[in-house]
């Protein structure tokens, strides 16, 4: 390698002499670096490497100290008088273990990893195309901080310290996908998130609220999305990658493309996937309970149940789905950065499993009962300034639109009528960011403005013969939400060793919704909310000496009432009805963590955190009365009456820890382990598990690495949560679970062992070989309704240019 390095030095040496052209490589390979950003100190001017590592620095004088920055590069400065005598050559120094990695998630600029006061997973696109994901939802699984509940295939709803659903926050671009429609029960909206589309990926453990608002409590999954670089070759660079999967736990089949085109001053870029998923498979090693050995169809117009050939298979459970990607940048001058974004996935009808293996009284309880389908469309615009240092450094204007479809469909087996719901969300966003060096440390401030509008119907249709009449909604049609915030945060580098990061934020919710006085017999007609939030956080990250650094971070979170909340009416199981309460207020999370890092001389690294989360005023699922009714009529059956309330409060406490050991250059092992405990105040003052505390989990690499070749033996496991320790909700799910000696349902503990290969064929083909779930075991994660696939050989092959 050295060898290598001599002779590019040597070359350029003899054979280029001085002109405006720079060349940036890698000091340890050789090989020229893409994106790197090269400006001034006040950053009044920038360009940035191409594809083979050049970059025109004709904009800049002789004296000026010209930086270099790169995601995966220490940073580096010189003059360009320094330059010259160095032939136009720099060689950047990759990181150490990502530990001076920038993350762009925590405080609304960028930071250096080991900077950071709170815990946060970044994954790149090298990490997906290893993992091989079939869904956003699946990669946050494979990141191994992040638990994940599926109630069908078509789903995945992320659990992070105890919080899930509506407690998370998720983000695409900078912008919030998270509705004024997002419940408590599990979410499968993070499935629209095309994987392969995906750039980098930052995930915050822990709360999120003061740079985010609402919804922010548990942590906050930020995806940025691919974006086209700039290029100053004449005619332009292009660039692209085919990508196509196939597995066999449920056949899938997926299909990819995206391609590039960069100017000096614009650049393009369009990605497009499709997925075609079968009926997933289960393992041959586990709780029969899981086994799917009868189903429903539909003959002759009468529902029929037929015996299934290979109990295994989970029938139906398999679905489809499309996503696209546009980007298009524009660079008016070195100062301004024009960026539109537009997403836009949709996805098939796809079975609700769960509900499709009840029964009641013996015998199967649905007929049908599926989703979809479900539509995502977002445009995104982007306006990022570079600033003369009066006010702001940078500036960055975020303005976004988005539009979310999903629909409801359920009937019971033998009725003829079928219950349809169909929501839709406009969702309108504005952020304005800034951003202010002064006198060493980082101030970033802004604005944001956030309204959802809700429009939703119902329908019943009788399946023998087509005709349809209106039928009650899920929510109240024609419903507003709006959220305003202002916010803040510091980041001061007090001394090398030691820094602070504080920030604070002030959010007002605004909530109408009114109640169809025709459908519901309510003793109200609106639910109007109008409440605020006060958040902060203060966080010390000191590093102690070159082997040990100490994070403290104490903060606030809350979720403000959404109209889900304040305004659905659904069956959450049988006999049970949830009802709309218009009396709510927001929830409050107060959380302290404390962590510390551990660095051997560049070989062991160990990073254990420890935190406790107190959630006030939760809002929560309680028996209610409606004038007095505490059991109504709905869809036929009488159901006892509950609805969301500010009832309880809640504590989550617990323990993550990770280790990397680098056993030389090629070989290399990591774990992660995480340990989350949590309670939730009754009804009657007592205590009960809390409902998304996970279970223990975690996972290890062995991983050998060389330049072509890449082998990953792993293991997954979880512990058993036993039927005393499950949430009361959940114990009264015994459909979904396993069954104890005792007959009462519990979670079952479990392992797999997994190993993948990945082959680099020349210069422009990838290949990737795994075999997931080695011993062919059945299991379910912790309160899904769907076993995850047995054995699964998943092969992929990629085309880049």
């Amino acid at each position: 390698m050295r060898l290598k390095i001599t002779f590019i030095l040597l070359f350029l040496t003899t054979t280029i002499a001085w002109s405006q052209e720079i060349t940036v490589l890698d000091s340890e390979s050789g090989d020229p670096i893409f994106n790197v950003a090269i400006f001034n100190r006040d950053k009044t001017k920038s360009t940035l490497t191409n594809f083979d590592g050049k970059a025109n620095i004709s904009a800049f004088s002789e004296g000026e100290i010209l930086f270099f920055r790169h995601v995966s590069h220490r940073e580096f400065h010189a003059t360009k008088k320094q330059l010259k005598l160095k032939k136009n050559l720099v060689l950047l120094e990759p990181q150490d273990l990502t530990l001076d990695e920038v993350v762009l998630s925590v405080a609304g600029f960028e930071q250096k990893k080991k900077d950071l006061v709170q815990k946060v997973v970044t994954l790149n696109q090298k990490d997906i195309i290893t993992s091989s994901p079939q869904t956003a939802a699946d990669l946050m699984e494979k990141s191994g901080q992040v638990y994940v509940q599926k109630s069908q295939l078509g789903g995945g709803s992320p659990m992070i310290r105890g919080f899930a659903t509506n407690r998370l926050l998720i983000t695409v671009d900078g912008v919030r996908m998270n509705t004024a429609i997002f419940r408590g029960g599990n979410v499968q909206n993070i499935i629209s998130i095309d994987p392969l589309a995906i750039e980098k990926t930052e995930i915050i453990i822990g709360p999120g609220s003061v740079v985010y608002g609402s919804d922010a409590i548990g942590g906050v999954m930020n995806f940025y999305t691919l974006n086209p670089a700039y290029s100053l070759k004449k005619d332009g660079s292009l660039s692209g990658k085919s990508y196509g999967r196939y597995a066999t736990a449920n056949e899938e089949k997926t299909g990819h493309f995206d391609v590039a085109y960069g100017k000096e001053d614009w650049a393009l870029l369009t990605s497009l996937s499709y997925s075609d998923f079968g009926d997933m498979k289960m393992g041959s090693h586990g709780p029969e309970e899981y086994l799917r050995p009868e189903y429903v169809v539909r003959r002759d117009g009468q529902d029929v149940v037929v015996k299934n050939d290979d109990p295994k298979v989970q029938v139906p459970t398999g679905y489809d789905q499309v996503n696209f990607l546009q980007k298009v940048r524009y660079r008016p001058t070195q100062d301004w950065d024009l960026n539109l974004g537009v997403i836009y996935t949709t996805t098939s009808d796809y079975p609700r499993y769960d509900r499709l293996y009840r029964k009641r009284d013996g015998q199967l309880r649905a007929g049908e009962w599926y989703y979809g389908p479900q539509r995502w469309l977002q445009t995104n615009f982007q306006v990022n300034k570079l600033g003369d240092g009066s006010f702001y450094d940078e500036a960055k204007l975020t303005a976004a639109y988005q539009f979310f479809e999903e629909g409801r469909n359920d009937r019971d087996f033998g009725k003829e009528t079928l219950f349809e719901t169909d929501e839709h969300v406009d969702a309108w966003s504005a952020n304005l960011d800034f951003k202010k060096e002064l006198f060493g440390s980082k101030f970033h401030y802004g604005l944001e403005y956030v309204l959802n509008e809700v429009n939703s119907e119902g329908k019943e249709t009788n399946v023998v013969n087509g005709s349809s009449v209106s039928g009650s909604s899920r929510y109240p049609d024609d419903s507003r939400w709006q959220s305003m915030a202002a916010y803040g945060s510091l980041f001061w580098k007090l001394s090398p060793d030691l820094s602070l990061n504080t920030g604070a934020r002030y959010n007002h919710v605004l909530l109408n919704a009114t109640f169809d006085e025709d459908v519901y017999d309510f003793p109200f007609s609106d639910a109007d909310i109008n409440t605020g939030a006060l958040t902060g956080s203060a966080g010390l990250n000191w590093q102690q000496n070159k082997v040990i650094g100490w994070q403290l971070n104490l903060s606030t979170a809350f979720r403000a009432p959404n109209i889900d909340d304040v305004g659905k009416i659904f069956d959450s199981a049988p006999g049970m009805v949830v009802v709309p309460n218009p009396d709510l207020k927001p929830e409050t999370a107060y959380n302290a963590e404390l962590g510390t890092r551990l660095n051997f001389s560049k070989v062991v690294q160990l990073e254990v955190a420890g935190y406790y989360t107190y959630l006030d005023d939760a809002m929560v699922r309680r028996d209610y009365s409606l004038d007095g009714e505490t059991v109504i009529d709905y869809h036929g059956e009488p159901s006892r009456v509950q609805a969301i309330q500010n009832a309880a409060h809640a504590r989550v406490y617990g323990i993550e820890a990770g280790t990397k050991v680098k056993f030389s250059e090629k070989l290399k092992f990591t774990s992660q382990i995480s340990l989350t405990e949590g309670e939730e105040e009754q009804d009657d003052g007592s205590t009960a598990p809390l409902r998304h505390a996970a279970p223990f989990f975690g996972r290890a690499h062995l991983v050998w690495e060389n330049e072509k070749l890449r082998l990953d033996l792993f293991t997954v496991y979880n512990g058993e949560i036993a039927y005393e320790d499950l949430a009361p909700s959940e114990q009264d799910k015994g459909y979904l679970y396993a069954v104890d000696e005792n007959g009462n349902p519990y979670s079952p503990e479990w392992y797999t062992l997994n190993f993948t290969t990945q082959y680099q064929l020349g210069d422009d083909w990838l290949a990737t070989a795994s075999i997931e779930n080695i011993t062919d075991q059945r299991y379910r994660t912790y309160s899904s309704g769907i076993a995850a696939a047995g054995r699964n050989l998943i092969v992929a092959l990629q085309y880049s240019f």
